[in-house]
């Protein structure tokens, strides 16, 4: 991926941070974009030390003036936009039936409205690349039974739908777009669980293990460069087996 310039939301820790060092040991141009600035900049440092052009730049998932920032900001630093990784989420729970509509707008802001707007805002210089590439970060709670975690389940399971659309109207001008849905991944995220939890979710899987976040790196390598010239429209499933049954 020499040469080429990739937005990873979130990329600060976790998923993000893993998939933003494969990046750049691949020989792209990384943005990482974050909330925090002190971790966007850490972040950044990080990826320079491994020998990459990075940059950090400050933004909320959900907000459309943020998002119009993080693509000004790394077509003024890189010159263009090849590939967008949506993989900034917010893990809300709430149960069915106790819902709030604050907590309604705030996943779904940042669970769906965020990245498909990303998309959008960076689809001109996307089209003016020979090798563009969208992936759009899932959950296998997409395809379960998700009562507790419906708010998040849903928003994933629609990004998926956003994903087959944006494959779809998208290929004639060359842009592909897959998602990747990671089972449980030993992130921030899944700590915030109880044990007994985290404990279930590892047990689930076939693997009966947690995945490490540079797990993720190779699929998501995989669906982002030319290693993946002919995949579009397509979700791949990294979960230690057990999933869809």
């Amino acid at each position: 991926m020499t040469g080429r310039t990739v937005i990873v939301t979130g990329g600060t820790r976790g998923i993000g941070l893993a998939l933003a060092e494969g990046f750049v040991l691949a020989g792209a141009n990384v943005v990482v974009a974050s909330r925090k600035a002190d971790a966007c900049e850490e972040a950044a440092n990080h990826l320079r030390d491994l020998g990459g052009q990075a940059i950090g730049v400050p933004a909320h998932a959900g907000s459309l003036d943020d998002l119009d920032l993080v693509v000004e900001r790394t077509v003024a630093e890189f010159g263009g936009i090849d590939v967008v990784v949506n993989n900034a989420a917010n893990a809300l729970t709430q149960p069915l039936g106790e819902m709030t509509v604050e907590a309604w707008t705030k996943s779904f802001e940042v669970n769906l409205r965020g990245p498909v707007f990303l998309v959008q805002k960076a689809l001109p210089h996307l089209k003016a690349s020979p090798a563009a590439a969208v992936l759009n970060m899932a959950s296998v709670g997409a395809f379960m039974f998700s009562a507790y975690t419906s708010m998040y389940s849903a928003a994933k399971a629609a990004m998926l739908s956003f994903t087959r659309s944006m494959a779809a109207d998208y290929a004639p001008i060359g842009v592909r777009v897959n998602a990747l849905a990671p089972g449980p991944v030993d992130t921030d995220m899944m700590r915030n669980n109880s044990p007994e939890a985290i404990a279930g979710m590892a047990g689930a899987t076939l693997m009966k293990r947690l995945a490490t976040p540079d797990e993720m790196v190779a699929p998501a390598l995989l669906l982002c460069s030319g290693a993946g010239s002919y995949i579009t429209g397509q979700v791949v499933i990294v979960d230690g087996g057990g999933t869809p049954r």
